[in-house]
């Protein structure tokens, strides 16, 4: 590799280059340098620099600071210098002495800026009119999660609570305790091999659609997937991708991000109108068949057969995020779309609902045309997902935990969507509920001429989250709520349900 710097003419010296003795004497911790301090005031310089970093926040309290013989020899100072220095901070009580724990920031200087923990609090706890706004910007789902709230309703979130920790713990363990040294390296931007097995077989015996292995890419969620689509995509020429509406806000979202139109295509009771599909003109759509979002019905047999036509005879891309197939109580499973035309489906999904949205670990399924491309946009984005992640969460698929786990969730969210609609029962009488008999929520849309976006607020400052419909429309509509039950317990999902009752009374 060709240096960056030029080797003819003279080697710089003295102010160019910083001493022998700056060099050694300069400590990480700070970015501390003896030089920097007058001749004999050693001590009193650090102790002015720790109280410095602890005003500003560098040093929080609870830091632990490094040991009196380690900091000097990192200065090139006596150890007796930081002693003093660590002793001024005790005394003006502003550091403690823990014996073994070492030397401790106890408080912060009087003298610390007041204003900053305040615009903090501001940034972080928007008032509930800020939040649902008519229009939701791209950092609107930062902003719900941050708000405070007794209840959270918010649809999309799992059972976090549940994970399975003991179980993780334990396929980590046997992963870190077989994995050899090169298994630390980077790897196969595809993912690791045992996780597309894994997927491959979990796809066959949950969802019905046969692909092997090398037909699978781990991706860091089904939104990652969206973006490398949307690139490979806009390379191929294609400018818009439809959406259904109502549809995911977040999922438009992504693709607006990455240069795509999204056209609406309405939904009904039996999902996407294919006939508005062929009117957008879009060459590609997005759509959630076994569960739409948010209004939970399944894509009937005939609207099903009508947009596999659409694809084979358009030469058309439908993209299925299969989110919460897994989740259902009161229907029979409904087969992916994936296994009726793999030629035309881009299969996608992930273990956010599953497990928790913080693994980032989901997996696409695309025809032969786009896998390469997708293969290379995931190269050339990260080099691939982590993989011990990707290891353990193999070893749960393999052993069996993954199905104990979902067998599990299934009764805890029945026993909690039942809960909810016995709630809006009684506190929501005019209200009518979709998407009951699956999922992870519930979507209640009211007959009146009100801002499903004020009464969110309304909700939020009383200390219950949820979505307004409205938030994930690009027509006009009913107004609603979209509710989540997952993450909450039997008696929170009561009392959420009840203040919005209070809230419209």
């Amino acid at each position: 590799m060709p240096s960056l710097w030029p080797h003819n003419g003279p080697v710089p010296r003295s102010k160019d280059v910083p001493s022998d003795r700056s060099i050694a004497s300069g400590s990480d911790f700070l970015q501390l340098n003896a030089a920097d301090a007058p001749p004999g005031g050693l001590s009193e310089w650090l102790a002015r620099r720790l109280r410095l970093a602890i005003a500003d926040g560098r040093l929080a309290v609870g830091d632990r600071l490094p040991a009196t013989r380690t900091l000097a020899e990192e200065l090139r100072v006596s150890r007796g210098v930081v002693t003093e220095a660590y002793q001024r901070l005790i005394e003006d009580g502003h550091a403690a002495g823990r014996g073994r724990a070492g030397t401790v920031v106890v408080a912060a200087p009087v003298t610390a800026p007041a204003a900053a923990p305040a615009r903090t609090r501001t940034a972080a706890t928007p008032p509930p009119g800020a939040v649902f706004t008519a229009e939701p910007g791209a950092h609107v789902f930062d902003a719900v999660r941050a708000a405070p709230a007794r209840i959270d309703l918010s649809p999309g979130t799992p059972d976090l609570a549940s994970f399975p920790r003991t179980a993780w713990l334990r396929a980590e363990r046997r992963v870190l305790g077989t994995l050899a040294a090169t298994g630390l390296g980077y790897g196969d931007p595809r993912g690791t091999p045992e996780l597309r097995r894994a997927v491959a077989k979990w796809l066959a015996r949950n969802r019905g659609i046969a692909a092997g292995p090398d037909e699978v890419l781990i991706v860091n969620g089904t939104a990652q997937t969206l973006g490398l689509l949307a690139r490979v995509l806009r390379d191929r020429g294609v400018s818009a991708v439809a959406v259904e509406d109502p549809g995911s806000l977040g999922a438009r979202q992504h693709l607006q991000y990455w240069g795509m139109r999204t056209p609406p295509v309405p939904v009904d009771a039996d999902g996407l109108r294919v006939a508005g599909l062929r009117d957008c003109g879009a060459p590609a759509v997005v759509v959630t068949p076994a569960h739409q979002f948010p209004t939970g019905v399944v894509l009937g047999g005939g609207r099903r057969r009508e947009l596999m036509r659409w694809a084979t005879g358009t030469g058309g891309l439908v993209i299925e995020d299969d989110y919460d197939a897994e989740h259902r109580y009161d229907r029979p499973p409904v087969p992916a779309l994936r296994a009726m035309l793999p030629e035309h489906v881009c299969y996608a999904g992930s273990v956010s609902k599953l497990l928790a949205p913080t693994l980032r670990t989901g997996w696409v399924v695309a025809p032969p045309e786009l896998h390469g491309a997708l293969v290379d946009a995931k190269r050339f984005t990260d080099l691939g997902s982590a993989a011990l992640p990707q290891l353990v969460l193999a070893d749960l698929m393999e052993t069996g935990e993954l199905e104990r786990r979902l067998r599990q969730l299934r009764r805890r969210h029945r026993a909690r969507r039942d809960a909810m609609i016995r709630a809006v029962d009684t506190h929501l009488p005019g209200a009518t509920v979709q998407g009951a008999a699956a999922g992870l929520h519930l979507t209640v849309t009211f007959d009146a001429g009100f801002a499903d976006t004020d009464l969110a607020a309304a909700a939020l400052a009383r200390g219950v989250k949820a979505h307004p419909l409205s938030w994930h429309r690009q027509r006009c509509g009913r107004p609603g709520l979209v509710l989540g039950y997952a993450a909450s317990t039997v008696t929170e999902v009561e009392e959420g349900v009840a203040v919005i009752g209070k809230v419209l009374a």
